[in-house]
């Protein structure tokens, strides 16, 4: 099944680092240095269409005309609070970029995301965005965030996940088209329960050694 809002990061790096966080005896520090690296990987290609400027810079040899970001500080929007675990990982990378944060929580009966908590950059407009979660289970979570970030009217939206399923994929394509969604792995489906098989379990819990 084609998925035209998903980029799936193939690299053998971010297969190799997966296949280690999939294993029930992953130490939870393991668990969180893995999730950083694949992270780091990730946001490489998420942000990989960023804009850029040109601007005048004095080499040790000479002067010449080289790229800069352009525009506002990025934005990194990790959904409480497993999303944490995956912001750290792109913080490597920009580690200019402002925060916001979202918590929300699964009611364990309707599946429904309930919001519990929203702070943000005041000003998102003109800005990229980069909503995270570590699973994209039945969309419902990101479905939410997603929508109260659009309220502030960012520049831009993208959604980085760890792992995905066909079930959440759909879900977001239905509220929100105009995202796009860069993860590691798209897996088989949903249980009963709503998490992902095979997946990994509880990547909050994996990660905060909750469980």
């Amino acid at each position: 099944m084609a998925f035209p809002n998903c980029t799936v990061v193939d690299h053998p790096l971010v297969k190799h680092k997966l296949t280690l966080m999939r294993r029930a005896d992953t130490s939870t520090a393991s668990f969180r240095a893995l999730l950083q690296e694949i992270s780091l990987l990730l946001g490489y290609e998420a942000m990989r269409d960023l804009k850029l400027r040109d601007e005048e810079i004095q080499t040790p040899m000479a002067k010449t005309r080289a790229p800069l970001l352009d525009g506002k500080k990025l934005v990194l929007v990790p959904i409480l609070r497993a999303g944490q675990g995956i912001v750290d990982g792109m913080l490597q990378l920009v580690p200019s970029a402002r925060m916001g944060h979202i918590g929300l929580y699964r009611d364990p009966e309707t599946l429904d995301a309930v919001e519990y908590y929203y702070k943000v950059p005041a000003n998102l407009a003109d800005r990229d965005v980069i909503v995270c979660d570590p699973m994209l289970a039945t969309g419902n979570s990101a479905v939410a965030a997603l929508q109260r970030v659009k309220r502030s009217r960012p520049g831009s939206l993208r959604f980085v996940c760890l792992l995905a399923c066909p079930e959440g994929l759909t879900n977001l394509r239905e509220h929100h088209p105009d995202v796009h969604v860069f993860t590691a792995a798209i897996d088989e489906r949903l249980d009963e329960h709503g998490y992902i098989l095979p997946g990994l379990g509880d990547a909050g819990d994996r990660l905060f050694g909750t469980k």
